[in-house]
């Protein structure tokens, strides 16, 4: 990895989705590198449960944190370890996608807080709206000022890290989407998840929704394409590559 040019864009795989579902459809890092559509970036994924060893900043060209049914503020080792890892990855100015436990990570990693959300679960196709700032972010500008997103989260950001820029939310989840520096994003949604995963995850938790008194059939039906958010990760691939072909020249 050490010599490799261009440096390999890092999926760290911090989850795995329901059985049934990764049996059918694959799994997240499999959505995500979809998404991210062909790149000359070399793809490399990466799982730190399993302890696969993250790469030093300077050799890599950017990375995308997978969702996790795992939760940040339970603070297992190989969370604190990513978190801290991410942290120096952000100081180094490399291209930063956090998705769903990965935007709650990128928060908790730099300061900010992370924890059960207030309202309980957000799950299905939502609106999501982007606030006044997103209209000169590199990652979000000329998307529609409104979008439906693919959700399910239990834990949130709750509180932004210092310095960060708010780009997007709801009525339920304000920070559905934020930036910090330059070059580091999270999104509580899931870009990657097309419209076959939503319904996976609202058949998978049927039971639990029906026992909080929400109509799991209701959900599913109003499940709908997501365009705009599946945008996201090939505009962060196209990022990555100029960022990685600038800092390729200084070399």
């Amino acid at each position: 990895m050490e010599d490799a040019l261009p440096h390999p864009l890092v999926i760290v795989k911090a989850g795995d989705t329901f059985d049934e579902l990764r049996n059918e459809h694959g799994d997240f890092e499999h959505w995500i590198a979809e998404g991210l559509g062909d790149t000359c970036l070399p793809v490399v994924v990466l799982d730190p449960r399993r302890g696969d060893t993250l790469p030093a900043p300077a050799q890599l060209s950017a990375v995308v944190l997978s969702g996790s049914h795992s939760m940040v503020s339970h603070r297992e080792d190989w969370s604190e370890a990513t978190a801290a890892w991410l942290a120096s990855v952000v100081r180094q100015g490399k291209p930063v996608l956090g998705i769903c436990w990965g935007h709650q990570l990128l928060a908790h990693s730099l300061g900010g807080e992370a924890d059960d959300h207030p309202g309980g679960l957000e799950i299905g196709t939502v609106t999501v709206s982007l606030t006044d700032a997103s209209t000169d972010d590199p990652l979000f500008q000329g998307l529609p000022r409104e979008f439906p997103a693919n959700v399910v989260h239990r834990q949130s950001a709750l509180r932004l890290p210092p310095g960060a820029v708010r780009l997007a939310g709801n009525a339920f989840e304000p920070h559905q989407a934020f930036r910090v520096g330059e070059r580091a994003w999270g999104v509580q949604f899931h870009p990657e998840f097309d419209a076959a995963a939503m319904r996976g995850y609202v058949d998978a938790l049927a039971e639990d929704l029906r026992a909080e008194g929400v109509d799991p059939d209701a959900l599913r039906e109003d499940v709908r394409a997501t365009p705009a958010a599946a945008q996201l990760l090939g505009r962060f691939a196209r990022l990555a590559e100029a960022q990685d072909a600038t800092a390729s020249r200084l070399r």
